[in-house]
């Protein structure tokens, strides 16, 4: 590497640095909280907990019928 293309890759690096120093950060305590209320309050809603009727799921076997 030159000179030049390591201060640039430096300056890149340094840049991105104080990209993330600026963002928000959540605790995992408070991020799995947040996950667990989401996921109770929509849990009715979700078709791989309730599951889905017959008559509606356009992924049921189809029905093979002989002459």
């Amino acid at each position: 590497m030159s000179g030049s293309s390591s201060i640039a890759a430096m300056k890149k690096v340094v840049q991105q640095l104080w990209l993330e120093a600026g963002l928000n950060h959540v605790k995992v305590s408070q991020a799995a909280a947040d996950l667990k209320q989401f996921y109770l309050q929509n849990a009715q809603h979700d078709p791989l907990l309730t599951g889905i009727s017959s008559s509606t799921n356009p992924f049921r076997p189809q029905k093979v019928s002989f002459l």
